[in-house]
């Protein structure tokens, strides 16, 4: 910290930049400011704006071309300690990160937990090929020798209808007061109101999916079929985005596909299932349908949307990933999980390092004890229990947050924030 006077010592200052559509954010902040920081805001949109409703916020109307100049001004002028984000792919924040290395202020990325349903990440620098999360198994179990088994009791809920209003709340401004904004640049792949249609599209028949995918799980049990699971990821995640070799999830589709076609054994069956949250305006069924089809694999693909996806693990040979954090739940199964793109679970002897077409002969299960371990690390280093859109969940997760950030022990226990960031996957076309 800077000195101030005489014996005067100058507070930390916290910068926050777009954070998830809740509350959470203005709740780490009134904390953090009880305690004696200052904090400030860059509002890039009317959603930043109305989401914030607090003191000592800057707008920020420029285009994408000056935003570099203007958050390296900010940091240097208000004298910023700390930066605090969500969703570290984001174009704006890709180079604001850039901008607080440079100056050495540490960067704080938070988003939904690893371990769900009512856990929120916070790691430093950001996640995945970001994470400074060790991949040394040796480590991994020395650094947890002494910690506690994670209370796995739900603690915080979150209803899909506050999750909905709040997005609401977020994007409508965006969207309608843009002129407030006229030189922000959305990240997301579709126009907010497009993909309100297509939620709305599919509401209507939400309970017909659901008991289709359950029915599907039951005939694979029933049968005895054995199978293994490939969970869909958002089209929109960065994770998919950022973090995998693939440009879109229809190449992950088609590799995975092919390769289980070509390698798996003959009576195996695989099973997609969409994401929960996936907004309809691809109709995966009808693109699984044809490459499967293409690959001869019509009668041993499935694909549900819906269904009880611990139960389709606890019967299933295993599951292939591109990095998605449903591998987790996997994992904690016992079940073999192959990952495609940069994973914080991607470490040898957790997950199936092998080649996707070696993996359907020979799937290899997690090691009890390293899985163990990187359950209880994962949990005290880079977890927080609570949620981003209940009351009750927000505000506990903000007190935990905001205490790792006053006591600087963000990734720790473990001792490990200064080892490297995971590689990027280099982008690779699948024709």
């Amino acid at each position: 910290m800077r000195a101030v006077g005489e014996g005067a010592v100058s507070p930390r200052v916290f910068l926050f930049l777009q954070g998830p559509s809740s509350p959470l954010f203005a709740e780490i902040a009134g904390i953090l400011e009880r305690a004696g920081g200052r904090c400030i805001r860059i509002n890039l949109n009317a959603g930043d704006r109305i989401s914030w409703r607090r003191h000592n916020a800057f707008n920020y109307r420029g285009g994408f071309d000056d935003w570099r100049a203007y958050v390296r001004r900010r940091i240097e002028a208000e004298g910023v300690s700390d930066m605090i984000l969500h969703g570290e792919e984001r174009p704006y924040h890709r180079v604001a990160i850039e901008e607080a290395h440079r100056a050495g202020v540490r960067v704080n990325v938070v988003e939904m937990g690893y371990l769900r349903p009512d856990w929120v990440t916070l790691e430093r620098d950001g996640l995945s090929s970001n994470s400074h999360f060790p991949a040394d198994p040796d480590y991994i179990l020395e650094s947890a020798s002494d910690l506690p088994e994670p209370d796995w009791t739900r603690r915080f809920s979150q209803t899909f209808l506050s999750e909905a209003l709040y997005d609401l709340a977020y994007y409508l401004p965006t969207t309608f007061l843009w002129f407030l904004y006229p030189g922000y640049r959305r990240h997301g792949l579709y126009h907010p109101l497009l993909e309100y249609a297509g939620w709305l599209r599919k509401l209507p028949s939400s309970g017909r999916r659901t008991r289709q995918a359950e029915g599907v799980i039951e005939d694979l049990i029933a049968s005895g079929k054995r199978f293994f699971i490939y969970p869909l990821q958002l089209q929109t995640d960065f994770q998919l985005r950022a973090h995998s070799p693939f440009h879109l999830q229809q190449d992950a589709i088609r590799l995975i596909l092919r390769s289980f076609a070509e390698n798996a054994g003959p009576e195996a069956h695989i099973v997609l299932k969409i994401h929960p949250l996936d907004n309809g305006l691809v109709d995966w069924r009808a693109y699984v349908d044809h490459i499967g089809a293409s690959c001869g694999l019509s009668a041993r693909v499935h694909v549900i949307d819906g269904g009880n996806l611990d139960r389709l693990i606890a019967a299933s040979l295993g599951m292939v990933t591109v990095n998605s954090t449903a591998a987790l739940s996997a994992l904690q199964a016992g079940k073999p999980a192959k990952a495609l793109g940069a994973a914080i679970y991607d470490i040898e002897g957790l997950s199936d390092r092998k080649d996707l077409d070696r993996f359907w002969r020979d799937p290899m299960p997690p090691s009890p004890k390293l899985r163990d371990a990187f359950f209880r690390l994962l949990a005290a280093a880079v977890q927080v229990r609570g949620n981003f859109c209940s009351g009750e969940g927000a505000r506990a997760a903000a007190a935990q947050i905001a205490e790792r950030l006053l006591s600087r022990t963000v990734n720790l226990p473990g001792g490990y924030i200064q080892s490297p960031p995971r590689q990027r996957p280099v982008k690779v076309h699948v024709p």
